[in-house]
């Protein structure tokens, strides 16, 4: 552990995103070891607890966790998620304060049929990422995915729209970021309605 981080603040993280975890798993967006999330620990320097590598996103325990740093390393021990980067890189991009990643039908669909951006309008649930329901236009941003962390998150920052917490990777999936983990929640299920909504309309 570091200094000012303890094992305790790590297990503590480390129950909440089990708790968030079993959640989504629950929807079926996070399918098989699919998908991952994080909680931001610290930020001088930054500090992230992110799901471990290769487990179960439904069976999660508060040791299921590995604190990593602002490369999306591990600073002590284990394997964090192949994504932890990306989480680092978001969080300190956006200042957000935890992170979710999840892999929903709705997204991959969409991100192939709109690699512009998804254009949403006049629909109140807007309001549940901070946008007017009416006469306001907000897009979700669609970028090309790739296996290496840095080229992902050079596009996110190029395509970011900051009045939408949220981007979705072709081909593979839903990132979306909140102050803490239950607004990065309640985000992760509007667009996800949000993208439901525009599926069934085509």
């Amino acid at each position: 552990m570091t200094a000012d981080l303890t094992a305790l603040d790590l297990e503590e993280a480390g129950a909440v995103l089990a708790t968030e975890s079993a959640r989504f798993a629950s929807f079926g967006w996070m399918r098989g070891t699919s998908g991952n999330l994080s909680v931001v620990l610290g930020r001088d320097p930054l500090r992230l607890a992110v799901t471990a590598s290769g487990h179960d996103k439904g069976e999660l325990t508060p040791a299921d966790v590995v604190l990593v740093d602002g490369n999306g390393a591990a600073v002590h021990e284990g394997k964090p998620s192949a994504e932890a980067e990306l989480h680092a890189r978001v969080a300190a991009l956006t200042g957000a304060g935890a992170v979710v990643h999840v892999h929903t039908v709705a997204s991959v669909a969409l991100g192939h049929r709109h690699p512009g951006g998804i254009v949403f309008k006049d629909i109140e649930m807007l309001k549940g990422v901070g946008q007017p329901a009416h006469d306001v236009e907000v897009t979700l941003p669609v970028i090309a995915n790739s296996q290496d962390m840095k080229v992902l998150g050079d596009r996110l920052e190029a395509a970011r729209e900051p009045r939408m917490p949220a981007v979705v990777v072709a081909g593979h999936g839903l990132y979306v970021w909140g102050d803490t983990p239950r607004q990065a929640r309640h985000h992760t299920e509007v667009v996800e309605w949000l993208l439901e909504l525009e599926l069934t309309r085509r």
